[in-house]
């Protein structure tokens, strides 16, 4: 399975567990609405039949009236609070408003407002072409219940995005330990061939008069021993010294010149004639052959690399530009990741070791300033000048 797959997957499950989220929380709130609708139904329905008791109630010559019946039912209304008032809105009687605070002054009468912002009165039709009307409000569970969907979908929010960053930290964590015991394997690996080279290469040159070979093999040796020393430093933390950006970039690119087609040119443009300030040499080095490399793929036969250098207030700008194929800009993030690449053959880990080496060493940042398809790219550097 190659690395692009694994990242589409991994997008899909995101792509997945939000829908499922987005399904939740619909389905949650269409029963929980559902079921208030429903409370709601049956608080009106029990206001009308209160509004009722109390009409009759009224009418004390009524025949066939159980009085004990309708005062049952009025009792029964433990949880609507309703002001009953005569026609002119002046209030004659309350039921399960706040205990506390229905004798003090104004309270009352903010409550009759809210009623009336709540739901239309029930009229009650009385002797002799007089009328009481009947406010009424949610009850305090049914007002509970509105929100309760809403509060359960913010604490389900809050707990995903809690349990996220928690996993984000303890994979990063991990993902720190495996670049650890990685890297210094690695420079293990490499520590005890190399250290074998330097001793058969000093064999060679009393054995040989060949120079030029001689030459060729400790260029080879000090390359070999170069990464070596490079990976060390990746498994721990490396010391910053103060050197000169010029120098470090233009010897990179020395190297990469023997290395490359005759047909694609890297030029090297600076503001200053020197740039001084604090870096791990073989470290930074290797970030500049990173881009380089990914540069000389990308760019086509004839191709052209320009790397300048900038000096802005305390920090110094670094633009790689190539007019390769591009990068499209939704992978302008991806291509930092561990194991992401377009290329058919590759780990997917240069520019997520470069990142790591400008952003966590170096304290500065590494980004794409912009790509175009079949135009070419720029990826920014930027470093900070005091020591960090």
């Amino acid at each position: 399975m190659s690395t692009i797959s694994l990242h589409t997957i991994k997008k899909q499950w995101k792509l997945g567990l939000f829908i499922s989220a987005i399904i939740i929380g619909y389905v949650s709130l269409w029963y929980t609405n559902n079921l208030v609708k429903r409370l709601s139904y049956e608080e009106s329905k029990k206001v009308e039949l209160w509004a009722e008791a109390t009409r009759m109630l009224s009418e004390t010559a009524a025949p066939n009236v159980d009085l004990n019946f309708l005062l049952k039912v009025i009792e029964n209304n433990n949880t609507v609070p309703v002001i009953l008032t005569d026609e002119n809105e002046k209030i004659i009687y309350t039921r399960n408003l706040d205990s506390l605070r229905v004798d003090m002054p104004g309270y009352q009468e903010k409550e009759l407002l809210e009623m009336k912002a709540a739901h239309s009165p029930l009229v009650v039709d009385l002797e002799n072409a007089h009328r009481n009307y009947i406010f009424y409000k949610d009850s305090l569970l049914l007002q509970k219940l509105r929100y309760y969907p809403y509060i359960q979908l913010f604490v389900v929010v809050v707990f995903i995005v809690v349990s996220f960053i928690a996993f984000s930290s303890s994979r990063k964590a991990e993902q720190n330990k495996v670049w650890l015991g990685l890297s210094r394997e690695t420079a293990h690996q490499l520590g005890t061939p190399t250290s074998s080279l330097m001793a058969w290469l000093e064999i060679l040159k009393a054995k040989v008069n060949d120079d030029k070979l001689i030459v060729e093999l400790e260029k080879d040796v000090h390359r070999l021993n170069l990464i070596t020393e490079r990976f060390s430093k990746i498994g721990s933390q490396p010391v910053l010294e103060i050197c000169d950006l010029n120098k470090v970039i233009s010897e990179v690119v020395v190297y990469m010149r023997r290395r490359k087609s005759e047909l694609v040119n890297i030029d090297i443009e600076s503001e200053s004639f020197e740039n001084y300030i604090p870096l791990n040499n073989n470290l930074f080095s290797w970030v500049i052959e990173n881009l380089i490399k990914n540069a000389l793929d990308a760019v086509p036969a004839q191709g052209n690399i320009k790397i300048t250098i900038l000096n802005k207030d305390s920090q110094v700008i670094v633009d790689i530009v190539d007019n390769g194929k591009g990068i499209p800009k939704r992978n302008f993030k991806k291509i930092f990741k561990p194991g992401f690449t377009t290329k058919s053959r590759g780990w997917g880990l240069g520019l997520s070791l470069t990142k790591r080496i400008i952003e966590e060493y170096h304290k500065g940042k590494i980004f794409v300033l912009r790509s175009e398809i079949d135009k070419g790219t720029a990826f920014r550097i930027i470093l900070p000048v005091k020591k960090v």
